[in-house]
């Protein structure tokens, strides 16, 4: 029986019976149109830009304004085993990947033609217009990039207080306290400033007497904060069962930072050992979720020092990289509100891995650093990546891992346990999201230059 193909059109889902056919759709339907949320609709780039322009007379309250979502997504990052295999629609847990897609079709008829509707939202002005590098180079500079001299001092200055305000409010002595996150690590953007903070306390005898005190221990911290000087800078967000999370407008209002407060009792000790072994085991054993997050925690320096060693360049495609995670994509809905992207620590990830590849230059094109990261997003399910600084290569708990792992596949480089892809259960809908900032101006006419040349093979 003779089985027809199908060509299908990337911005709508529509299918067509050829190639041809296609072509016109598009030339008709889309040819100088931009996808706007807001709209919920294709309009024309010219009356896009129009619209756009009122935008800039927003208020400085709304303009950094809280960002409520950012707490919300900060509660994801330590479950990726159970994100994955989660259904974007109903939060439905399955066994395996391919079980959850069967049944986000067949269930919730999730078809290319409602992928494509749901996922893609470019932002107005968004960076992907830029026509040049120096185009984008001065987008990143004033859209991207934090501030910097007296602003980045009173900033720093900020964040310092209330470091130590967070430990005299706990109510607890702490042994040891570590710092996170992408502004720990130099890869925090202008909207997009994450802090972790990680308190230990000898006052806890184990792991599992700190799991029946933390809600206390946090309620009691989060009340504190409440009525301190800075509280009304402090938004909450809503309570999670391992952590506290709130926003802190920072600087006079001119921007905000994400916190997230976590405390532990401390698995390595006063004086950590550069030998995890014991901790990793501990981890692959482990079969209470809780109880392996919090053990992780004492990792966070870890995974810290491997960002943050990266060189200047590489923050600076990073940067851009979460940038377009937080400007690309559609808002989620009531009917798909468990989407999960991935995580900033990912996003981190994986652009160390395709600077790598490139031979790790210590100057390059941005524009060429990010047209490869976008490549390789499109062809998610090859993604399949692993770092022996840590852990060797024959250590038992790594071959066990490897040898029964799917791709995408990044496995933390501190932390042989975790494939940090599975913290997204929507990697179809990075893939198409890619492949269309792939038609962008930015990248018209860009063609592979050393040392990117691997990426035609992409």
């Amino acid at each position: 029986m003779w089985t027809l193909k199908y060509y299908n059109c990337e911005c709508c889902g529509s299918d067509f019976v050829s190639c041809k056919a296609l072509k016109y759709h598009f030339q008709q339907k889309h040819f100088g149109k931009v996808h706007y949320e807001k709209f919920g609709q294709e309009v024309l780039r010219e009356k896009l830009q129009e619209h756009s322009k009122s935008l800039h007379d927003r208020s400085a309250m709304e303009t950094h304004k809280l960002n409520w979502e950012n707490l919300e997504e900060r509660n994801i990052k330590h479950m990726a085993a159970e994100i994955s295999k989660t259904c974007r629609m109903c939060s439905r847990h399955f066994g395996t990947v391919l079980s959850r897609e069967k049944h986000e079709i067949q269930e919730h008829h999730f078809t290319a033609r409602k992928r494509a509707q749901m996922s893609t939202g470019f932002s107005p002005h968004n960076m992907l217009e830029c026509k040049s590098p120096q185009e984008l180079q001065r987008f990143a500079d004033k859209n991207i990039r934090p501030a910097s001299g007296h602003l980045s001092t009173a900033c720093v200055a900020e964040i310092g207080a209330l470091f130590k305000l967070i430990q005299d409010c706990f109510p607890v002595p702490a042994s040891r306290v570590i710092q996170g996150g992408s502004y720990i690590k130099g890869t925090d953007t202008q909207g997009c400033s994450e802090i972790d903070i990680v308190l230990f306390s000898d006052v806890f005898a184990n792991v599992n007497h700190c799991k029946k005190q933390l809600r206390e221990a946090l309620d009691a911290l989060r009340e504190n904060l409440k009525q301190t000087s800075r509280g009304n800078r402090i938004l909450m967000g809503k309570r999670a069962p391992l952590s506290l999370r709130f926003n802190f407008l920072c600087t006079e209002g001119l921007h905000n930072h994400s916190f997230e407060i976590m405390a532990c009792y401390d698995v390595l000790g006063h004086a950590p050992s550069t030998d995890l072994k014991h901790l990793y085991r501990k981890l692959y054993l482990c079969n209470d979720s809780d109880s392996a997050q919090l053990c992780a925690l004492a990792l966070l320096p870890y995974q810290v020092d491997f960002v943050k060693a990266s060189v200047v360049r590489v923050k600076e495609l990073i940067r851009l990289m979460i940038h377009w995670f937080k400007t690309s994509f559609a808002k989620s809905t009531e009917e798909n509100k468990f989407r999960r992207l991935p995580s900033s620590y990912t996003v981190e990830l994986l652009t160390i891995h395709i600077w790598e590849l490139a031979g790790k230059p210590l100057l390059f094109s941005l524009v060429q650093g990010m047209r490869a990261v976008l490549k390789l997003l499109v062809r998610y399910t090859e993604i399949d990546v692993v770092w022996h600084r840590h852990y060797h290569p024959k250590f038992p708990i790594f071959v066990k891992v490897n040898q029964k792992h799917t791709r995408p596949f990044i496995l933390d480089p501190v932390n042989p346990t975790v494939n940090v892809c599975d913290t997204c259960n929507a990697w179809d809908e990075v893939a198409l999201v890619a492949r269309h900032s792939l038609l962008k101006p930015l990248f018209s006419r860009v063609r592979a230059e050393p040392p990117w040349l691997f990426t035609n093979n992409w």
